[in-house]
């Protein structure tokens, strides 16, 4: 019985120093997040270029854009007007216990600042130390009848 208990109070040892590990590395994703979804709010088409990984894979529409120049050449456009035709933010930050990979979603709002969709993202922790961005994919918010 006493070998069970100590072995549950390593196994919890463990559990909550892997959360206490996590929550550093998925506050860093999502202060990389907010950073990605400033560059759309500062209109700053360089910072947003330099999120995204070379093998970023975006999916828009019905179609995928595959690479960074692919993704790069499509967003441009939403760069082009003074005010920022959508926004977005980051509400939850998912890590693997290796530190390399990253789930990011939150809403994503129209220029009113009404939310139209939900993105979901990936991002990856690359070679030089940066996370950048390797898989986005929105679709649109769940529409729920108004409370009676």
């Amino acid at each position: 019985m006493g070998l069970r208990l100590l072995l549950s109070a390593r196994c919890l040892l463990v559990l909550v120093s892997f959360a206490t590990q996590a929550t550093p590395v998925a506050d860093e994703v999502k202060a990389t997040e907010q950073a990605f979804a400033d560059s759309m709010a500062n209109r700053d088409f360089p910072a947003f270029e330099a999120f995204l990984s070379e093998e970023a894979i975006f999916f828009s529409g019905n179609g995928v854009l595959r690479g960074k120049q692919a993704v790069a050449e499509h967003w441009k456009r939403f760069f082009e007007e003074a005010e920022a035709p959508f926004s977005w933010q980051p509400i939850q930050v998912e890590v693997l216990n290796s530190g390399e990979l990253a789930h990011s979603s939150g809403p994503v709002f129209n220029s009113k600042g009404e939310e139209f969709a939900q993105f979901n993202s990936i991002w990856r922790k690359e070679k030089d130390g940066q996370w950048r961005i390797v898989f986005d994919k929105g679709q649109a918010a769940c529409k729920t009848a108004p409370s009676e």
